[in-house]
C-alpha cells in the first residue's frame, strides 16, 4: 500500500509538472529556435561537398597570412570551443588586436559578423583578417600567387567552381572558406529541449532559462543562436567603467559615423558561452558569472543575486553543444613558384 501511495504521488506531481515546462517552452520557441540538422544554405554561395573541403583547407592553412604562421584557426581554434581564449587576439609581428575574437560556430547564423557588424557574412570576414595588418598581413594577390603556385589549390579550385574560367580569386577563396564555416553547427542540449526532449534540461537550468527570459536577456539575446542578432548600447542603463569598456573602441560609430552609434556593438551570439571566455568585446571578463551580474547590471538595470546568477549560468551552459569532428587536413607542398614568408618582425 505504501509503494502504491508513493507511486502515485509520484505520477500526480509529475503532470503537475508538465503544464508549467509545456508552457515554458511554448513562450521560448516564440524567442528562440532550434538548429537545423542540415548544413544552412548561404546566400549566393552554392555549398557542395568540394567547396567544404576547399575551405577547410584554406582555413588552416597558415600560408594565407604574409608570415605563414597564422591561419583562420589561429584566432578561431576549433579544439577551444572556436575562438583563441585571449582578451585579444595575437597577429602578425606579435601584435596585439583590438578586439576579443568572436567564435566561428555557430557563426553563419549571425545577421553580420565582427563586433560592430561592419561584414555583411562569412564571406566579407573571412577577407577581412587576410589584409589586416594587426592580423594576417596579406594581400589578395598574393593570396591569389600562393594558391596558384600549388597543382592541388589549383585543381580543388576548378572542382569547387565547376563553371568560371579562372576560379582561384579572392572572392572564391572567401566563398570557400563561407561553405566550410556553415558546416560548424554544435546542436545542444536546448536544441533537444525545444524540440521536446523533457529530460534534456534539469529543474536548475530550466529555472535559469525563466530568469533570462523574465528579465529581459532575451531582448537582445534571441533567435537561433541566443544572440548575433541587432545592434545596442553597451550600457543601455549604466555605462561599466573604462577596464571593461574601453574608452577608445566607440564600436558600431566607426562602421557608420552616427553619434547615436558610438558604444554600439552587436549582440554576442551566446551559443557555446560557457566554453569561450573571456567575454565582451574588450575580453576584460573571464568569469562567466561576473559577466551575468555585469550585463545585468549595465543593460537592463537588475541586481541579479548569487542564486539567480548561478541558475542563469546553468542555463547558459546548455548552449554548449557538439562540434563536428575535425580531421586536420593534408595542405599541398610548397613550390618554387610559391611566395615565400615575409617573417615575423615585432614592431617597436
Amino acid at each position: 500500500m505504501r509503494f502504491t501511495t508513493v507511486s502515485s504521488l509520484f505520477v500526480i506531481a509529475t503532470f503537475a509538472a508538465l503544464p508549467a515546462s509545456a508552457d515554458l517552452r511554448e513562450d521560448a520557441m516564440d524567442m528562440f529556435k532550434p538548429l537545423p540538422s542540415t548544413i544552412p544554405s548561404v546566400q549566393d554561395n552554392p555549398i557542395t561537398a568540394d567547396k567544404i573541403d576547399l575551405g577547410k583547407a584554406l582555413f588552416f592553412d597558415p600560408r594565407m597570412s604574409a608570415s605563414g604562421v597564422f591561419s583562420c584557426n589561429s584566432c578561431h581554434n576549433l579544439a577551444t570551443g572556436g575562438d583563441d581564449n585571449l582578451e585579444t587576439s595575437i597577429g602578425h609581428g606579435w601584435q596585439k588586436g583590438p578586439r576579443n575574437s568572436p567564435t566561428v560556430l555557430n557563426a553563419v547564423f549571425n545577421e553580420a559578423q565582427f563586433w560592430d557588424g561592419r561584414a555583411p557574412d562569412l564571406a566579407a570576414q573571412a577577407k577581412g583578417p587576410v589584409q589586416a595588418g594587426v592580423e594576417m598581413a596579406n594581400t589578395p594577390d598574393n593570396v591569389i600567387a600562393t594558391l596558384k603556385s600549388m597543382q592541388d589549390y589549383v585543381d580543388w579550385f576548378a572542382a569547387s567552381f565547376p563553371d568560371e574560367s579562372d576560379p582561384i580569386t579572392f572572392d572564391n577563396f572567401a566563398k570557400a572558406i563561407e561553405a566550410y564555416e556553415a558546416t560548424l553547427i554544435t546542436p545542444a542540449p536546448f536544441d533537444a529541449w525545444l524540440n521536446g526532449d523533457e529530460a534534456a534540461l534539469n529543474e536548475t537550468e530550466l529555472a535559469g532559462l525563466s530568469l533570462f527570459m523574465d528579465k529581459g536577456c532575451v531582448s537582445c539575446h534571441a533567435g537561433i543562436n541566443v544572440g548575433g542578432e541587432g545592434y545596442y548600447p553597451f550600457g543601455l542603463i549604466e555605462k561599466p567603467g573604462a577596464d571593461i569598456l574601453p574608452e577608445g573602441d566607440v564600436g558600431r560609430f566607426a562602421v557608420t559615423e552616427t553619434a547615436d552609434d558610438e558604444y554600439v556593438f552587436r549582440a554576442a551570439p551566446l551559443r557555446n558561452i560557457a566554453v569561450t571566455a573571456p567575454y565582451f568585446h574588450s575580453g576584460k571578463v573571464w568569469d562567466l558569472k561576473t559577466a551575468v551580474v555585469i550585463m545585468g547590471q549595465s543593460q537592463l538595470g537588475e541586481d541579479i543575486n548569487d542564486e539567480e546568477a548561478d541558475q542563469i549560468v546553468a542555463f547558459l551552459q546548455t548552449l554548449t553543444g557538439e562540434v563536428p569532428e575535425v580531421v586536420y587536413p593534408i595542405l599541398p607542398a610548397e613550390t618554387s613558384a610559391t611566395p615565400r614568408p615575409s617573417g615575423q618582425i615585432i614592431q617597436n
